[in-house]
C-alpha cells in the first residue's frame, strides 16, 4: 500500500509559511485518525495524493440544513488526486440519507464512477455522523469545473456548490496542444494562404489560457479545421490522431458496475468490509481468498444490498493478509489485503532495582503481544548472550526478563528494553557492603493480627520501623522487639488506619526494605445485577458481539479467570477478550461461533478468599439449509414438492420454510409463498406444462432465514397418460397367466417411466402389485397365483405425473390350465434342406406348443439318434437339436415327434452336410492347331455331397513352371485353351469347385501341348473400346406386403448397372444401413433387406436407391403388420361363456 503523497501547490509564486511564523491552516478533507474502521473498504487505506484543502469541523449552531461539514472549492494539477468531503449528522435522522454529486446542473456522477472517480460514504457510530466522500484520481483538465453535493432525507434537503480547479503540471517538456501540433521555423501559423500573413509583424497576444481539447470534443467534426486556424493549429493530422485516442472510451465490465481497488490496509484486531457493485442484481457471487472459496462464518459475512455486495471480514489477522478476488461466472476482481500489526507497547515497565555484591538481579517488563521481538541495551550498548552466562533472557507469554548472575560493581548502570511500540529504562546499583534482610508484604482481614518481620544478617545491626516514612512509637497494640537478627513489629487489633507502608531501616547502611499492611475484603460475584432469563442462559445470535460485564468486589482487587470447560480463556484467541476494570470483570467475544456455546464459569481471587460463577451461553444463529427437496407428484400445470426439517434449528424452533421455484435454464428464483409454511409438503402451481423446474427451500426461526438448500432433481410439469389398450390373456396355467397390452394412445410430454400391473379376486377391493417396480414391456408373466380361483387384472401406465387410469379385462380369469394340441412350428428357413460344412456347428430350435408338456421324439430314418454324436434339449415351448462337428455321415432326413397322450404332430429337417470335391479324372490334351489347345477331363469321383458348380483351368510354361488361370467357374469338362505363345510348351491342370471351394489337389494333363512355328505374322484386328457403363435400373421392383409381427421377413429386388452401384436402403426416409435390426444381402444383382422379428413399429415405408457414377434409381414399397390371430381364441370365448 502506497502512503499519502501531498498534493503540489497549484500556484509556484506563493511561498510556503516560515516555521518560525505559524499560522492556523484548515484540516484537510480526508478520513479521521479515529475513523471506524468497520465502514465501508475505503477506509483501509489512504487514497493517493489526497489533496488537503478543505475546512475544519464547523460548530453545529453555525449551520443551517443538514450538513455539519461541507465540500470546499479545491485546486489541483493533472494527474493528482483531490477528496471532497461532506458530512451529515445522523442523531436526528432514522436511515441513511440521500446523498448525490452533480457536475454543473444535471450530470449525476454516481453513474461515472470507476477508474477516475470513486464515492464513497461510512459512518461513524461513536459520533453518529456520516461522511460521504467523492475521490477523484489522476483528473484530467475537462474535470474543472462547478460541482454540486445535495442531501436529503424524507422532507429535508439541502445542497452546496463548489468548484475544482486543475492545472497543467509546470515542466520543463509539459504539453501543449497549440505547441505540438503547430509546424516549427519561421512560416509557422501557415495555411494555404500562408503567404498573406509573412509580411505582418508578428503580434504577441496576451489571451487568456484555453483549453482547446475541450473546445474540440464538444465540437462537431467538420468545424476542427476552423479552430485549428483560429488557434495556430497546423499539424491536422496529428491532431486528429490524438483526438480520436481521446474519444475512445474505456470499455466496462459486463458484469462490475464497480470493481475492487488495488489494495486494502487494516489493522490488526479491527474488520474491514470490502465492496463491489454488480450489473445484474440477481447474479451470484463468489469471494475467494488465496484462489480458494470462502464460506460464511462468524467471521466471514456476505451482505447484499440491491445491487452492491459486501464481504465483511471480523476480527482481522495476520492470517487474513492474502489476496481476494471477487467472481461473476468468467469475470472476476481481484484486490491485495495488508494486515498492519500493531506496534508493541510495553505494559509494565522496568523498576529500578539496589542489591547487594554476588546477588542475582532480573529486570522484568511486560509487553502487549505475545511472542514479541525486544531489545536489552546497558548504557547503550545492546546486550548479548556471552560465554559466562552472565546475562540471561527469558521470555514467558508477554513478560520478558533481563537476568543478572552474580552481579558486580560493573554492572551498575541504565538498563533499556526496546520493542517496535516504546522502550522503558530502569537503573541497577550494586552495595558493596553485605547485609540480608528479608521481609514481606502482610495481609490481614479487619481485627487481626499483623506481624512484620525482619531478619538481617548480622544479630548487632539496630534499626528503625517508619509508617508512611513516620517513625513508629510503640504502644498497647505496637509492640518492637529485636531478638538475635530478627527484628518484629507486631500490629494487634488491626483497624482500617492501620493500613499503609511500613519500612525497616538499618542504622549504619543506606539501605531499607518495605512491606505493606493490606486490610483483605474476601472477592465476591453479584450476578444478581444482571439482565438474564429465567433459566440463568444468555442467548447470543451467531455472529454478534458477547459482552459479559460481572460485577464484582474484594480488596485488594482479585485477579479474575475467565474458564470453559476447565480451559482458562485469554486473549491468546484473536476473538476473544478479557478485561478488568474497577468493580467489574468484561468478557468479549468477537464475531460469536456455534462453537462457542457453553458454560462459562469465572473465577475471581485475592488473598482473602475466591468466588466463582457460572454462566451458561447459548447461541442461536439461523437454521442450516434443509436437504434438496424431493418431487413427490407432478400434475399438468402443479407438482406436489416434500423436504426433511434441517438437522440443526440454530438453537431456535423452525417457525416454517419459504419456497422458491425457477426454469432450469435460468438463473432468476421466484418465491412462491412469503409467510412461512410451517408443513414439509407443499404443493405448487401455476406451471407451464412440459418445461422443467427446479424448487428449493428456506428454514425460517425467529433469528432469521437459513441459506438455500440444494435444488431439487429437474422435473416437468405433466398430467399422466391415457390408459394401456388392448390389455388381454395371452396364455394361461395352473399357477401363472400371461398378460400383454399396447402402449397408452397418448403419452404426453413426460416420458413414459413403465407399467405396473395388480391383481385382485373376485368380489375384493384389495389390489395386489404382481412385482415390484414398474416394468417397460408390454408383456409380463404372473406367477404363484391360486389355482380355479377367479382374479381380476388391471394394467396401469406411469410416467412423472403418476399413474394414468387402469385397463382391465372384461370380466374375471379362472387360473386354471387349458387343453391345448401339440403343434409344430417349423421355422422358415428348417422347411428347405440345410446346409452346413463338415466341421460345423448344428443348432436347430423347433418350438412347439402343447398343454400339458408334450413328449418329444427325434429320429433319424426310423432310428434313434446316436446321444454321442447328437444333444437333445426340452423345453415347454421348443426342442433343441445340437451337433458340436458335423460329418458327412450326418447328412439325412431328421423326424420329431410331440405326442400329448394320443395326439401327435411330426415334423421333418433335412441336413446336408457338404464337403470339398476331389480332384478331375483323366485330363488330356486332344488337339493342338495354331495357338490352340483343346482339353477334356472328366468329373471328379466324390463330388463333396453337392453339385460341381465348375471348374478351374490353369496353364503353365514347361520353362517356368509358372501356373496362370485360364477360365474360372468354368462348368463344361472340355474347353479350348487360346492365345498361347509360339514355340513354347504348355502342361495344364484342373480344379473341381463345388459350393465350398475347390477341390485340394488338380488333375494334371499326361502330355504336353507344343505350339509350332509357323512363317505367318498374325495381326490381330483393331476393335473400338465399347463404353459398357449404364445407369442403375430395377428390373424387379419392390412389392408391397404385410406381416406376421415375431416373424422375420424379407424384401426383395433386382437391379442392373455398370459400375455396380451403390445400394442404401431407407425406411420412411430414414438410414437404416448401419442399423443391427436389419440385414442387407446382394448376390449378382438380387439385393434383399431382412429384417429380423418385426414388430408394429417396423410398418412404414422402404425404400431401395441404387446410385453409380452414371445416375441413380429409387424403388419403394409400403410394409404393413397384420394381426396374428390367437389360435386359443376358441378356448378364451369358451371361458368368457363361462
Amino acid at each position: 500500500v502506497k502512503e499519502p503523497q501531498k498534493a503540489v501547490s497549484p500556484d509556484p509564486a506563493v511561498a510556503e509559511p516560515k516555521p518560525e511564523e505559524p499560522k492556523e491552516t484548515p484540516s484537510a478533507p480526508t478520513e479521521s485518525s479515529a475513523a471506524d474502521t468497520s465502514g465501508t473498504a475505503s477506509d483501509g487505506i489512504a487514497p493517493e495524493g489526497e489533496y488537503k484543502n478543505t475546512q475544519a469541523y464547523l460548530n453545529m449552531q453555525d449551520l443551517t440544513g443538514l450538513f455539519t461539514e461541507r465540500p470546499q472549492s479545491g485546486e489541483v494539477n493533472v494527474g493528482e488526486n483531490i477528496t471532497f468531503v461532506a458530512r451529515v449528522c445522523g442523531e436526528s435522522l432514522l436511515k441513511k440519507p440521500t446523498v448525490k454529486w452533480f457536475k454543473g446542473k444535471w450530470m449525476d456522477l454516481a453513474s461515472k464512477s470507476g477508474k477516475h472517480l470513486q464515492l464513497k460514504e461510512h459512518y461513524d457510530r461513536n459520533t453518529k455522523v456520516y461522511t460521504f466522500e467523492m475521490h477523484i484520481i489522476a483528473p484530467k483538465a475537462n474535470f474543472a469545473g462547478a460541482y454540486r453535493c445535495e442531501v436529503s432525507f424524507r422532507d429535508k434537503f439541502d445542497s452546496c456548490n463548489f468548484d475544482l480547479a486543475v492545472h497543467e503540471a509546470r515542466t520543463t517538456d509539459g504539453f501543449d496542444i497549440r505547441t505540438a501540433f503547430r509546424h516549427a521555423g519561421e512560416d509557422s501559423g501557415e495555411l494555404d494562404f500562408s503567404a498573406l500573413l509573412k509580411k505582418r509583424a508578428v503580434h504577441v497576444s496576451t489571451e487568456p489560457e484555453v483549453d482547446v481539447w475541450e473546445i474540440l470534443q464538444k465540437s462537431s467534426p467538420s468545424e476542427y479545421e476552423k479552430i485549428a486556424f483560429q488557434y495556430g493549429i497546423t499539424d491536422l493530422r496529428g491532431m486528429l490522431k490524438r483526438l480520436k485516442k481521446m474519444k475512445k472510451e474505456e470499455k466496462k465490465s459486463a458484469a462490475f458496475l464497480r470493481k475492487l481497488d488495488p489494495a486494502y490496509q487494516v489493522e490488526k484486531g479491527r474488520k474491514i468490509k470490502l465492496q463491489i457493485e454488480v450489473d445484474n442484481p440477481d447474479a451470484e457471487v463468489k469471494w475467494l481468498k488465496n484462489g480458494q472459496e470462502i464460506h460464511l462464518t462468524g467471521r466471514y459475512i456476505f451482505e447484499s444490498v440491491g445491487n452492491k455486495r459486501f464481504l465483511t471480514i471480523n476480527n482481522c489477522t495476520l492470517a487474513d493478509d492474502a489476496a481476494y478476488t471477487c467472481m461473476i461466472g468468467e469475470e472476476k476482481t481481484v484486490t491485495e489485503l495488508f494486515v498492519k500489526e500493531p506496534p508493541v507497547l510495553i505494559v509494565r515497565n522496568l523498576e529500578d532495582q539496589m542489591v547487594m555484591k554476588g546477588e542475582r538481579v532480573e529486570f522484568e517488563c511486560e509487553v502487549s503481544e505475545e511472542g514479541a521481538q525486544v531489545k536489552w541495551e546497558k548504557d547503550g550498548v545492546e546486550l548479548t548472550r556471552d560465554e559466562s552466562f552472565k546475562y540471561r533472557f527469558k521470555k514467558d507469554g508477554c513478560k520478558h526478563v533481563l537476568i543478572i548472575n552474580d552481579v558486580t560493581k560493573e554492572d551498575c548502570g541504565h538498563y533499556r528494553v526496546k520493542t517496535s511500540g516504546g522502550q522503558s529504562l530502569a537503573e541497577l546499583m550494586v552495595q558493596g557492603k553485605y547485609l540480608n534482610l528479608e521481609t514481606t508484604d502482610v495481609f490481614r482481614s479487619a481485627k487481626d493480627q499483623a506481624v512484620f518481620k525482619c531478619e538481617v544478617s548480622d544479630e548487632n545491626v539496630k534499626g528503625i520501623w517508619y509508617k508512611n516514612g513516620v517513625e513508629v512509637k510503640p504502644d498497647a497494640r505496637t509492640h518492637i522487639t529485636h531478638i538475635g537478627r530478627i527484628h518484629k513489629l507486631t500490629i494487634d487489633d488491626v483497624k482500617p488506619e492501620d493500613e499503609g507502608d511500613y519500612t525497616f531501616v538499618p542504622e549504619g547502611y543506606a539501605f531499607n526494605l518495605s512491606a505493606k499492611l493490606n486490610l483483605l475484603d474476601p472477592p465476591k460475584i453479584h450476578l444478581d445485577c444482571m439482565g438474564r432469563t429465567a433459566e440463568s442462559t444468555i442467548l447470543v445470535v451467531a455472529g454478534n458481539k458477547l459482552r459479559l460485564d460481572v460485577p464484582i468486589t474484594g480488596d485488594p482487587a482479585p485477579t479474575v479467570v475467565w474458564t470453559k470447560r476447565e480451559k482458562v480463556l485469554t486473549d491468546s484467541d484473536g476473538r476473544v477478550h478479557v478485561e478488568s476494570t474497577k468493580g467489574h470483570c468484561i468478557f468479549t467475544i468477537e464475531g460469536v461461533e456455534r462453537q462457542d456455546e457453553g458454560v462459562y464459569s469465572v473465577i475471581v481471587r485475592n488473598p482473602a478468599g475466591e468466588d466463582t460463577a457460572d454462566i451458561n451461553v447459548k447461541v442461536v444463529d439461523v437454521p442450516e439449509p434443509p436437504e434438496a427437496p424431493r418431487i413427490l407428484s407432478v400434475g399438468e400445470d402443479s407438482c406436489i414438492v416434500q423436504w426433511d426439517p434441517p438437522l440443526f434449528d440454530g438453537g431456535q424452533p423452525v417457525i416454517g420454510y419459504v419456497l422458491e421455484r425457477k426454469k432450469r435454464k435460468s438463473y432468476r428464483w421466484m418465491r412462491l409463498n412469503f409467510d412461512p409454511y410451517k408443513e414439509t409438503t407443499y404443493e405448487a402451481k401455476r406451471m407451464i406444462e412440459g418445461v422443467a423446474y427446479e424448487m428449493r427451500v428456506y428454514a425460517v426461526n425467529a433469528i432469521g432465514m437459513s441459506r438455500p438448500s440444494a435444488a431439487s432433481q429437474p422435473f416437468v410439469p405433466v398430467a399422466p397418460t391415457s390408459e394401456p389398450t388392448g390389455l388381454c390373456v395371452d396364455d394361461i396355467s395352473d399357477t401363472t397367466i400371461c398378460l400383454k397390452w399396447r402402449a397408452p394412445e397418448r403419452i404426453g410430454s413426460a416420458e413414459l417411466e413403465g407399467y405396473g400391473v395388480e391383481y385382485c379376486k373376485e368380489g375384493s377391493d384389495e389390489w395386489i402389485p404382481a412385482f415390484k417396480g414398474l416394468t417397460d414391456r408390454t408383456s409380463v408373466i404372473i406367477r404363484d397365483l391360486p389355482t380355479r380361483e377367479k382374479m381380476q387384472f388391471r394394467v396401469r401406465a406411469y410416467n412423472m405425473a403418476g399413474p394414468s387410469p387402469p385397463a382391465t379385462l372384461q370380466q374375471a380369469v379362472t387360473i386354471r390350465e387349458i387343453m391345448q394340441r401339440p403343434k409344430i412350428w417349423v421355422p422358415r428357413n428348417l422347411r428347405q434342406t440345410l446346409i452346413k460344412k463338415v466341421g460345423e456347428t448344428i443348432n436347430l430350435v423347433i418350438p412347439f406348443q402343447g398343454k400339458p408338456r408334450p413328449q418329444v421324439t427325434w429320429t433319424k430314418i426310423d432310428e434313434p439318434l446316436d446321444p454321442k454324436q447328437v444333444s437333445i434339449r426340452n423345453s415347454n415351448t421348443d426342442t433343441i437339436l445340437f451337433i458340436r462337428r458335423s460329418e458327412r455321415k450326418d447328412s439325412g432326413k431328421y423326424d420329431v415327434q410331440v405326442q400329448i397322450e394320443n395326439v401327435e404332430d411330426r415334423a421333418s429337417v433335412n441336413i446336408q452336410i457338404v464337403d470339398l470335391p476331389g480332384p478331375p479324372q483323366n485330363l488330356k490334351a486332344i488337339d493342338v492347331w495354331g495357338f490352340n489347345v483343346a482339353l477334356e477331363w472328366k468329373p471328379p469321383k466324390d463330388n463333396g455331397n453337392c453339385d460341381i458348380t465348375g471348374y478351374t483351368i490353369q496353364k503353365a510354361d514347361k520353362k517356368t513352371m509358372e501356373w496362370y488361370t485360364v477360365f474360372e467357374q468354368y462348368r463344361r469338362t472340355n474347353c479350348v485353351v487360346s492365345d498361347l505363345i509360339m514355340g513354347n510348351e504348355y502342361v495344364f491342370r484342373v480344379y473341381a469347385m463345388n459350393m465350398v471351394g475347390l477341390s485340394p489337389e488338380p488333375c494334371l494333363s499326361k502330355d504336353s501341348a507344343y505350339i509350332q512355328k509357323t512363317g505367318i505374322v498374325y495381326k490381330p484386328p483393331s476393335y473400338k473400346e465399347r463404353d459398357f457403363s449404364e445407369v442403375p435400373k430395377f428390373t424387379h421392383p419392390l412389392m408391397s406386403r404385410s406381416v406376421i409381427a415375431g416373424y422375420s421377413a424379407t424384401l426383395s429386388c433386382s437391379v442392373r448397372g455398370i459400375p455396380k452401384p451403390k445400394i442404401t436402403w431407407y425406411k420412411n426416409k430414414m438410414d437404416i444401413t448401419n442399423e443391427a435390426k436389419y440385414r442387407m444381402f446382394s448376390n449378382q444383382g438380387v439385393l434383399t433387406l431382412e429384417i429380423r422379428k418385426p414388430c408394429p413399429f417396423d410398418g412404414g415405408v422402404y425404400m431401395c436407391k441404387a446410385i453409380n457414377s452414371s445416375g441413380e434409381d429409387v424403388v419403394e414399397c409400403k410394409l404393413e403388420k397384420s394381426i396374428k390371430r390367437c389360435h386359443h381364441e376358441g378356448q378364451i370365448n369358451s371361458l368368457k361363456a363361462l
